[in-house]
């Protein structure tokens, strides 16, 4: 493979606020990042090896450079002495990696423990909970690798109305008889004292395994790490397809054609219609909306009693993840646009900022110094897979956390490893790790399905 390329060959894009996996062709090249808090104080992401700028070989191809295409070069370095080449498309970490809230959460997927367990059976779901937890204690190995700003210490789930709080007490009930996961419920009157004051709050349940994390400097971690490791990282580098060869794949690019042995396709909530047909519609691509405030004063931080840094969601369908940041910022996302064309509809970011003024009013005319909105891989039935999906082509996947993958995305990453080096991804009979991401009989029209949702959720998350 030719290394000595300029990472300057390829001349810089703008960024694309309304890009759109959809319906664009593809994600562009080279294309500059979204303006996050999180790529703003980063600083400079560390070296990559430049475009692929010719045909060449490799042994092993990983599409995409963010969280899980970084750690399944990582993991195939240190565990099974692969040296990988990860092909993106614009930057490094560019997409979800570089869009989310930081929130490491002991969680994959959209489901709760006692929805596994209505699911599969309480079997199965003591396998999945064990596979996610070792996950947790992996990411949280990296961060303390990685210098990335954690901010340890649990995930606090507060219910946003008084019936959501006994829900969160019978889910809390199931984590620690069933699974040995001891969640504490928080009354109101004790998360008002001890945890913050936020308005509307009826309670909380307190969970023990939670890391706020700055997402780009532990992307730009993970990339040094897997380059130190032997993985090459080549940006301004889309693949256009992923074409048989033999018992291998041509994988191209704009700049020319990697032949490889095996493909590993970690491409999140950016995962393309075109890019391969078992990933067409196998991916719900869900728009979320993130600001993060000017510094907060001393006087501010009191007046929302704000006694913890970690990290917090709410219990709406729809829901808000907050935390205040090592700078005192305070973060909130939430949900956002339908559509790519629509995400910069002033409304969007309206309807965020009134969230965060009703949570905490005393912050109302706080300034926001970053505004942004990304792209979340949302699988049909609410669980990611890390899977082969033709027996015999040693092509994977790791794909569809829902808006939990910045924890599990590192054992994701670990467990696609295993896979592409002919070892079982973990316990067969956890369910990620089965079958392929369901596709769904309605995909073209999912969308018209997903505002009547929204809709239909708004009115419900808001009832008394």
């Amino acid at each position: 493979m030719n290394l000595n390329v300029s990472p300057f060959a390829v001349p810089a894009q703008p960024y694309d606020p309304a890009y759109d996996p959809l319906v664009d062709r593809g994600p562009g090249r080279n294309r500059d990042y979204a303006p996050t808090y999180w790529v703003a104080t980063a600083g400079a992401p560390p070296p990559d090896d430049g475009p692929i700028l010719s045909d060449c070989d490799a042994d092993v191809v990983i599409v995409g450079s963010g969280f899980t295409g970084l750690a399944c070069a990582l993991f195939l370095a240190r565990e099974h002495g692969i040296k990988a080449t990860v092909l993106e498309a614009n930057r490094v970490a560019w997409g979800c990696s570089t869009r989310n809230g930081g929130q490491g959460q002991n969680a994959s997927g959209r489901l709760s423990r006692s929805q596994w367990i209505a699911r599969w059976g309480e079997e199965t779901a003591l396998k999945l909970h064990a596979e996610i937890r070792e996950g947790f204690e992996l990411f949280a190995d990296l961060t303390r690798e990685i210098p990335c700003d954690a901010q340890p210490g649990g995930h606090l789930y507060v219910a946003h109305r008084p019936r959501m709080f006994d829900k969160l007490a019978a889910e809390s009930e199931v984590c620690n008889r069933v699974f040995g996961y001891a969640t504490q419920m928080v009354s109101p009157d004790a998360l008002r004292r001890d945890w913050l004051a936020e308005e509307g709050a009826h309670g909380a349940m307190h969970e023990p395994l939670g890391i706020g994390v700055h997402p780009a400097k532990l992307a730009f971690g993970y990339l040094a790490a897997a380059r130190s490791a032997g993985a090459k990282v080549h940006t301004a580098s889309p693949v256009t397809a992923i074409e048989r060869d033999g018992a291998g794949f041509r994988v191209r690019t704009a700049g020319g054609t990697v032949r490889a042995r095996a493909v590993a396709i970690a491409t999140g909530g950016y995962t393309g219609q075109r890019l391969h047909p078992k990933l067409r519609n196998r991916i719900m691509p869900i728009l979320s909306n993130s600001v993060v405030t000017r510094p907060l004063t001393a006087d501010e931080i009191a007046s929302a009693n704000f006694r913890t840094r970690q990290v917090i969601t709410d219990t709406r369908t729809l829901r808000h993840y907050y935390r205040l940041l090592s700078d005192d910022r305070l973060q909130i996302g939430s949900r956002s646009a339908i559509t790519g064309a629509d995400a910069g509809n002033r409304k969007h970011l309206d309807l965020l900022l009134a969230g965060l003024r009703s949570k905490f009013p005393s912050l109302a005319g706080v300034g926001i110094d970053h505004s942004w909105w990304g792209w979340v891989d949302v699988s049909h039935d609410m669980m990611p897979r890390i899977v082969q999906p033709e027996a015999g082509r040693a092509m994977f996947y790791a794909l569809g956390y829902g808006g939990n993958g910045v924890s599990y995305s590192a054992q994701a990453g670990r467990r696609m490893a295993a896979l592409v080096a002919g070892k079982p991804a973990g316990d067969a009979g956890v369910p990620i790790f089965r079958g392929e991401l369901p596709g769904h009989a309605l995909a073209p029209f999912r969308r018209t399905g997903q505002r009547l949702l929204y809709w239909r959720y708004a009115r419900r998350d808001e009832q008394a």
